[in-house]
């Protein structure tokens, strides 16, 4: 016999919003994973200010089924765009972006 399949029905709330963030702290405990996303800006050579934004927490179950989802679409851009280089770059400023 065949598992009826779920449906999925994704809506918003009323506090929907979407941001960007190029930084991400991770806090693990027992029960959850805790990430905060922020704003990272090098305000000098050796100073980068970190400004959070959102905190979410998951659970670990969720947290690796995110890790999951990650690494597929990961493997997909890189497979379609190259490889996803996670060394600084230094610009002809000298700014490490």
């Amino acid at each position: 016999m065949n598992p009826i399949p779920t449906k999925l029905q994704l809506e918003r709330s009323a506090d929907y919003r979407e941001a960007y963030a190029n930084s991400v702290q991770i806090r693990v405990n027992l029960w959850d994973f805790f990430l905060l996303f922020g704003i990272a800006n090098q305000t000098a050579p050796d100073n980068v200010a970190i400004q959070s934004f959102q905190g979410i927490y998951v659970s670990p179950q969720q947290a690796k089924a995110l890790l999951n989802v990650l690494q597929q679409n990961i493997s997909q851009y890189e497979a379609t765009f190259g490889e996803i280089k996670l060394e600084p770059q230094n610009t002809e400023a000298g700014v490490v972006q």
